[in-house]
């Protein structure tokens, strides 16, 4: 029997720094770099139906969600792929387009509940190589789904879900961070132009510790050409209180690390604030 809805939830990930690596088809295209999981993400409720349809919602200030969106292609095409009509609903807190890794987490998510949902009897593998290869066709991403598929802060040394990835859970204290619009991912990632710089900007050596981690990502902003003047005032803030903090990648804003880093980001904007995740995409509630 089907359930008559199934909720699943995907953390975020904020990406610190990236290299693009092309691959002879989209499973193996992505990038490699680091970034950090984090317990903020899409939970996305799915529900059988006759045809296809995707609403957006980010839920103000404790009141009912509000919709952004009642369209998303990539979720379109990757449900397409399956085979699937359901209605979705996604919700998320953090900003849509920020560097918070939310198509991807959309992906995972929606495809993990659709899973449950029809009993496709899919593989957490495949699942993801849908999400990724989705984002590769869409240009929303390259490296969160790998990510996402766990905790912790990441680093990936190789492209694709099947990528060497090795995780390190040693950020216990809370993560702020603060938007100042989104930025097109498409139009990074596909600008080779853009790729280019990005690519020289690539750290030389892989962080073994979370300073290392924010000092690479720190470089990487610098040098990419990325750094809005937003951004550059505010990781000047956190380099007076001692903050550790970087770019979002890809997107126009800042995330710092510790106690203390809500109350330097704070005169600059709303802070969201979060914690590094410790696991991936998981099953919230199965409604029969």
């Amino acid at each position: 029997m089907i359930p008559a809805s199934v909720t699943a939830f995907c953390p975020g990930h904020i990406s610190g720094y990236f290299r693009r690596v092309d691959g002879r088809e989209p499973s193996t295209t992505g990038s490699i770099g680091a970034g950090i999981v984090i317990s903020e993400g899409v939970t996305s409720t799915v529900r059988p139906a006759d045809t296809v349809s995707v609403i957006v919602r980010m839920p103000p200030g404790g009141n009912a969600p509000a919709g952004i969106s009642r369209s998303s292609p990539p979720l379109a095409s990757a449900l397409d792929r399956l085979g699937a009509t359901v209605a979705v609903e996604t919700v998320c807190r953090l900003p849509i387009s920020a560097g918070f890794g939310l198509s991807a987490a959309a992906l995972l998510s929606t495809l993990t509940a659709t899973d449950r949902l029809l009993g496709l009897g899919l593989a957490a593998d495949e699942i993801a190589e849908i999400a990724h290869e989705t984002e590769v066709k869409f240009k929303t991403g390259l490296g969160d789904v790998a990510a996402c598929q766990g905790g912790g802060r990441v680093v990936r040394t190789g492209p694709g879900i099947h990528g060497t990835i090795r995780r390190s859970f040693d950020l216990p204290e809370p993560i702020s961070a603060v938007c100042f619009g989104p930025i097109h991912t498409p139009d990074v990632l596909g600008s080779p132009a853009q790729m280019a710089q990005v690519a020289g900007a690539f750290p030389a050596r892989q962080p073994e510790t979370a300073a290392e981690f924010f000092s690479c990502c720190r470089e990487f902003s610098k040098k990419s050409g990325l750094e809005t003047v937003s951004v550059k005032k505010v990781l000047a803030a956190c380099d007076r209180h001692t903050i550790p903090a970087a770019m979002t990648m890809l997107g126009d804003g800042v995330f710092a690390y510790g106690a203390g880093a809500a109350e330097v980001l704070r005169p600059f904007g709303e802070v969201y604030g979060m914690q590094m995740a410790g696991s991936g995409t998981r099953i919230l509630e199965v409604v029969e």
